[in-house]
């Protein structure tokens, strides 16, 4: 409840000096010369703009590289926690929040992609109770981004899963690898599969194979 108040009387402050830098701003342009303000007009507010976008392009570029480098120590750990995790269940939930956490990319996860591709198959093909069909369908999709053409087999297979959730992560897995293979399949689904998503995530994964 405190925080609440604190905040609160944090925004009035900045709102009480935002108005104040305003009307000041306002009173000392009024008292300038007609000479003074149309040098500001002509000179310093064009020199003070393009400041402000070099300014705002180096904290852009700033804010990304501190979030390359969060990412990357994120990765770090994560890899060690996998590599050391020895119950499947916990294995697989590094698994997933690995794949999360760079990007849905197979770059800078080369020590461990076999056993990653190992243990996504693995699920894919054994996590065969009806709760865990979203299980299923997060490993179809990210075997996709593991660029491991050899899963290829196992994604089609899935687009024939009753679970519509998994036939379109395996359609979004094999648009992800772009499998030439997939195109017939993937057509016949978009076609005549009865759900919306499972036929859309079938046309992206086509269109991404073209």
């Amino acid at each position: 409840m405190s925080n609440r108040s604190e905040s609160g009387q944090t925004n009035i402050v900045a709102i009480v000096i935002l108005v104040g830098v305003v009307i000041t701003g306002v009173w000392v342009w009024k008292r300038l010369s007609f000479d003074t303000q149309d040098y500001v007009i002509d000179q310093a507010i064009p020199v003070a703009f393009a400041g402000l976008v070099v300014a705002a392009g180096l904290f852009i570029l700033v804010r990304a590289f501190n979030r390359r480098r969060t990412q990357r120590r994120e990765r770090a750990k994560l890899l060690v926690a996998f590599e050391r995790a020895t119950v499947q269940e916990k294995r697989l939930e590094i698994a997933f929040t690995l794949m999360e956490i760079n990007g849905y990319r197979a770059e800078g996860l080369e020590s461990v992609a076999p056993a990653l591709r190992d243990l996504f198959a693995t699920t894919l093909q054994r996590a065969l109770s009806d709760e865990q069909h979203r299980i299923r369908g997060m490993a179809a999709s990210y075997l996709g981004a593991l660029n491991d053409r050899t899963v290829i087999p196992l994604l089609l297979k899935a687009l024939e899963d009753e679970h519509a959730y998994v036939r379109s992560s395996a359609a979004l897995g094999l648009g992800r690898l772009r499998a030439d293979e997939a195109k017939e399949k993937l057509t016949t689904v978009m076609k005549e599969d009865w759900d919306q998503t499972v036929r859309s995530r079938s046309k992206e994964a086509l269109e991404r194979i073209k």
